[in-house]
């Protein structure tokens, strides 16, 4: 079996959206997986909307999702340009040879026109669809029209009667009949090309082997399908993945919460996350394990496992993949990747006057509680934020024995320099007022921080240093007196 070159052509109108993720992903790992080759082209025919800098943040996005590619707009290649907009004398070469045969022709029909003929289909329960009007027309129509500088559209002239098979490595066998395809325009009256032209080209003299997209091209295909046999070009095999959805089965939208790569990105999901999350979005590994790294992903990685039926976005499963890969980092590898959130931090100051113990301590607790790295703010309130005491705290507060405890902590505490230290030291404490363990550390932890649950007790103490601690402790016997 011949290696596969597959690509991944995005539209530079936005940021790369999570389904275009999904499926630049699923193109990787089949080039990846069988030694074969991903080219990254750009199509940026949408002249209105098309942005150099969505499509240099597209680029950037893939990299750090941890996609390489051998050929494309950045690296250059013996295919190029890979950007549309400079491939124009490329593509109308093939226009001219369609015009000759016959199988196009210019088309002068008005927007109202158009909109009028799809009005009245409709009306009559018909697939709206162009009814070839300017099939007909003679040449000398067509040069009076020319002469009154009409700009024509160029249409492609579809067979008759005629159904197109797609033999579709996901979907399986799928039939479109021609009588429900109405001629397509192929070049606008700007001499733009559209999609469904300029992509079979591209495919085609770039050598593609197999195109993998999301299911919503799949209607796309019988047209393509029409213009690879009209120009004698080998088609390629394709496969259409499903579409990816919300938690109400709708498609993912803004409503959904973030929906581009970038947004994952500065939120402080781990890319190594984020792609064994979209993998797993459709195609299902033969294990029941689900971290999983890109080396054991490419290594499984099939279209034969990619599902039909459409991948439902569970934030809660990204939230919990990421959180394992968090945990998973050392102290050191951690910190380097919270540095552009501590540089942002409102509590940046406090970070920096940190020792390097400190530090360690305060980085293995946060690898232990971030779910992604942009909450460390809301994780590090407990530590450098102002206490605010919980009703639940107040109430533990208001026991017995807990001046005694608290009084005894401020008096004795000892200089010391980890947490194995401070926990002795507590534990000592239970034992000279004979109090039950529970009946120390929960009083420690109200009087502190203000709250019944969060970071280990002796952690929170060395992060602060004694001073610190002492001062906290003063704070609090001074409310409960007042």
């Amino acid at each position: 079996m011949s290696k596969p070159r597959v690509r991944f052509a995005p539209s530079p109108t936005g940021p790369l959206h999570i389904g275009g993720a999904r499926s630049a992903l699923f193109n990787y790992l089949i080039a990846a997986h069988q030694g074969g080759e991903l080219v990254l082209r750009i199509e940026d025919t949408d002249l209105d909307r098309s942005r150099r800098e969505y499509e240099d943040e597209i680029i950037k996005s893939l990299r750090w999702l941890g996609l390489t590619w051998s050929e494309g707009v950045d690296v250059g290649g013996d295919n190029g340009p890979y950007r549309q907009t400079e491939r124009l004398s490329i593509y109308q070469e093939y226009v001219e040879k369609l015009l000759e045969s016959g199988q196009a022709y210019y088309c002068f029909c008005t927007e109202a026109e158009l909109e009028a003929q799809r009005k009245s289909l409709m009306e009559q329960g018909e697939t709206p669809r162009y009814l070839g009007k300017c099939r007909y027309l003679s040449e000398e129509e067509k040069q009076e029209k020319l002469a009154q500088g009409i700009k024509p559209t160029i249409r492609f002239k579809v067979p008759e009667n005629q159904v197109y098979v797609v033999h579709d490595l996901v979907r399986g066998k799928v039939a479109f009949e021609s009588e429900n395809i109405g001629d397509f325009i192929i070049v606008k009256s700007d001499g733009i090309p559209t999609y469904n032209f300029a992509v079979v080209i591209d495919d085609s003299l770039m050598g593609i082997t197999h195109v993998v997209r999301a299911e919503e091209h799949l209607t796309n295909t019988p047209r393509q399908l029409m213009i690879y046999e009209a120009l004698n070009l080998k088609r390629p095999e394709f496969a259409h993945i499903s579409l990816i959805l919300g938690n109400d089965r709708q498609k993912m939208s803004k409503r959904h919460g973030a929906t581009s790569l970038i947004q994952y990105r500065e939120m402080g999901y781990l890319p190594e996350a984020l792609f064994n999350f979209l993998a797993l979005m459709g195609w299902s590994p033969e294990g029941e394990e689900e971290i999983l790294s890109p080396e054991e992903i490419i290594k499984s990685f099939s279209l034969e496992r990619v599902a039909k039926s459409p991948a439902v976005f569970d934030l809660d499963k990204l939230n919990w993949i990421n959180q394992q890969y968090i945990k998973r980092l050392n102290n050191e590898e951690l910190n380097l990747r919270l540095q552009p959130f501590f540089n942002q931090s409102v509590y940046r100051q406090q970070l920096e006057s940190l020792s390097g113990g400190q530090m360690e301590v305060l980085l293995g607790d946060l690898r232990d509680r971030l779910v992604c790295l942009g909450e460390v703010d809301q994780q590090l309130q407990v530590f450098f934020g102002d206490i605010e005491y919980q009703e639940k705290a107040l109430e533990v507060l208001r026991q017995e024995n807990v001046m005694l405890v608290l009084d005894k902590f401020a008096g004795e505490l000892p200089d010391f320099t980890n947490p194995a230290e401070i926990k002795r030291f507590i534990k000592t404490i239970v034992k000279q007022t004979k109090l039950k363990p529970k009946d120390v550390f929960m009083p420690l932890r109200c009087a502190l921080t203000g709250q019944v649950h969060g970071p280990d007790l002796p952690d929170i103490i060395t992060v602060w240093g004694k001073q610190k601690t002492l001062s906290r402790i003063e704070h609090t016997v001074a409310m409960l007196k007042n």
